[in-house]
């Protein structure tokens, strides 16, 4: 059975057949761009001056929106951009974003374009947007139809449905894990990002969008339940371990959102802001189940945040305290119960983070830096530094067990190669190499495997099979020779591996995962991420959070 709803604009409030696209639905055109320009040329006398705000609108607006505040794209302005200002953001105009839709304009535009541009993004906009607990609640939008059924209208497994979207034209699919049949395919926000998250029962998934909208999908009745806008940019979310608190990260504004579960309103908007005060943008933030918290990246300041999901958290004081000894608060503005608030510093601003299966340590990682560090969350400080350079994606890290030992892998953005780590004493183990810069690992408890792909690239369509005991790769397949091959996801018993062709006219293959052999090849409008719900929600070895 396949179900399709009609899902509004999330930047526009309009229909779809109303929103302005391009013919490559949600790339950069740069014909049509080239040829609008050419028509100008012709038209009359070069301007002395290239006008940055009009090529902005003709180029860049209908994936970043003419407001700048982020469609398919992310925001573009001053807080959004970061440390990404000058000659820096001209070259990435110019040449294009690796792991993105970003295309390079230098054939399209002159020197002098390109930096009319990226002066025009850079800087602030009139009036700064407001997007608090007001806004938040006026954006909420429940489905009117949405009945509760009282047990899955399917006969699949509820344990072993995985989703699968497809940002070529924003659904998703639910795929039945033993039959892979399509039961549903319902339409989403634009730029879905950062991985849906499942209740603890696996029956509700929540999904959401660069530009802050979160969708709320109810698997037992294949229904969309409702969503949301919890900020105008976003970058991930995380569900609390009793599945009561949804966290929105946000880049802007800059605050961290958190929802109720049940019914999408908003329970606190959380300020971010360093102890002077210096606003933060969250790049990350994960549930720390075992912790009864969330734990946050800040990307502009050097702490780490632990928000409590209980009513027992804390206390957490934010000054310095003469004794931890329990049930002596003495220092000034402690902090306790439910969304208390516990600073920790680290010496440089995290990207993003790992954890250990205990969540007594975090991996973090600056993306500008050559090392990654190692937080021991309970002592609230840096225990040891590791060697991580060129650009470690610790979101796609995974971990297992090797010789008696726990070892995690991290693949690396800038080069063809994955960094094995001993969780024990943090020493490198080794250096796997590729043949080129890779974007997500995956494995799973039934498997002897882990599956890295390359990504971008003359080798983008390899995916490496690799012996999580050996450390060797055992083997390379190329599903499709000249596409683009990216993220595993498993079955719930781990016997079958379920890989994307990353491409508009696209497809997620089914393979034997013992001998990486195709079963089954399901049409799909340029798949990327999948979600199988027992490994989501058991926190199965080789998945991410």
């Amino acid at each position: 059975m396949i179900r399709r709803i009609s899902f509004f604009d999330s930047r526009q409030g309009v229909p779809k057949h109303a929103r302005r696209r391009t013919l490559r639905g949600e790339y950069f055109c740069q014909e049509e761009g080239l040829a609008l320009l050419l028509a100008l040329c012709l038209a009359g006398p070069v301007l002395a001056q290239p006008d940055g705000a009009m090529i902005y609108r003709d180029l860049c607006a209908s994936c970043h929106a003419e407001s700048r505040l982020g469609g398919t794209g992310p925001a573009l302005l001053p807080e959004n951009l970061g440390r990404l200002k000058g000659e820096k953001l001209e070259a990435l105009i110019a040449t294009g974003r690796a792991m993105t839709q970003m295309p390079g304009f230098a054939g399209t535009l002159s020197a002098e374009d390109i930096a009319a541009v990226a002066a025009y993004v850079s800087a602030p906009l009139a009036e700064t947007p407001v997007w608090g607990a007001a806004e938040i609640a006026g954006s909420r939008q429940m489905e009117a139809d949405y009945q509760a059924a009282e047990a899955p209208v399917f006969k699949a497994d509820p344990m072993n449905v995985t989703l699968v979207v497809e940002t070529g034209d924003h659904h998703v699919s639910v795929l039945d894990g033993d039959t892979f049949e399509v039961l549903d395919r319902f339409q989403t926000p634009f730029a879905v990002h950062g991985g849906p998250k499942f209740s603890p029962d696996g029956r509700y998934v929540f999904i959401m969008s660069r530009d802050g909208w979160v969708q709320k999908y109810d698997l037992w009745s294949l229904s969309v339940v409702g969503q949301v806008r919890a900020g105008l940019n976003s970058r991930n979310i995380a569900m609390s371990a009793d599945g009561k608190w949804l966290a929105v990260a946000n880049y802007l504004p800059s605050t961290l959102a958190i929802l109720s579960t049940a019914d999408l309103s908003v329970a606190k908007v959380v300020d971010v802001a360093a102890k002077d005060g210096t606003p933060s943008r969250v790049s990350a933030v994960y549930q720390a189940p075992q912790r009864g918290t969330f734990v946050l990246a800040l990307k502009d300041v050097p702490e780490i945040w632990e928000i409590a999901t209980t009513e027992d958290g804390g206390p957490y004081p934010e000054g310095f305290v003469h004794s931890n000894e329990a049930g002596v608060e003495e220092a000034v503005g402690v902090e306790k119960g439910l969304f208390a608030r516990r600073r920790i510093a680290v010496s440089a601003p995290l990207d993003d983070f790992f954890f250990s299966p205990d969540y007594r340590n975090l991996i973090g990682a600056n993306r500008e830096g050559e090392t990654g560090v190692v937080v021991n969350l309970d002592v609230g400080r840096e225990i040891a530094s590791l060697p991580l350079p060129g650009m470690p994606h610790l979101g796609s890290g995974i971990s297992w067990l090797r010789d008696g030992h726990r070892v995690m892998a991290v693949p690396h953005l800038n080069e063809g190669s994955i960094s094995v780590i001993d969780m024990e004493d943090w020493s490198l183990v080794k250096v796997i190499h590729t043949s080129g810069p890779g974007f997500f690992l995956r494995s799973h408890a039934g498997t002897p495997y882990l599956w890295a792909d390359v990504f971008t690239g003359e080798h983008k369509g390899e995916m490496h099979i690799i012996d999580k005991q050996s450390l060797e790769v055992v083997k390379v397949i190329t599903p499709e020779p000249g596409k683009t091959v990216a993220h595993t996801e498993f079955t719930k018993d781990g016997k079958f591996a379920l890989v994307s062709i990353w491409e508009d006219e696209g497809a997620v293959i089914v393979f034997d995962a013992a001998t990486q052999t195709e079963i089954k090849r399901l049409p799909m409008r340029k798949p990327s991420g999948k979600y199988n719900v027992w490994n989501k929600i058991s926190f199965e070895d080789g998945t991410s959070h």
